[in-house]
């Protein structure tokens, strides 16, 4: 599969909780960009699914976002820790903490 990112990502693991269909789900961040993350899970939706995600940063501040589903593999949740498995997510809207994740992409991209 090519590699269509505008932006480079960065390694960054960021605790987050995600909400589809009425159910919460916890996962961490693998790598962000200013368009979107890498959600690291063995459970994952289709391509073109919403989903509504609290990113929680080092400094515990909160920033829920909206964001769509690119791309998905799964992975068998016990191969998770050696296979790359879980969902490119593209965010659409923030609903809060705009500037805490835009800081935070900021301080990577100086790095």
């Amino acid at each position: 599969m090519p590699d269509n990112r505008q932006k480079k990502r960065h390694r960054k693991r960021l605790q987050l909780r995600y909400e589809v269909d009425g159910s919460m789900r916890m996962a961490f961040t693998e790598d962000v960009s200013d368009e979107g993350f890498f959600i690291r899970t063995a459970i994952v939706h289709s391509p073109k699914t919403d989903l509504r995600i609290e990113l929680t940063t080092p400094s515990n501040e909160s920033i829920i976002i909206e964001g769509r589903v690119r791309w998905a593999k799964r992975v068998p949740p016990n191969l998770l820790r050696v296979a790359k498995g879980g969902m490119g997510i593209r965010i659409t809207r923030f609903l809060a903490g705009e500037a805490a994740y835009r800081q935070l992409c900021k301080g990577l991209n100086e790095k």
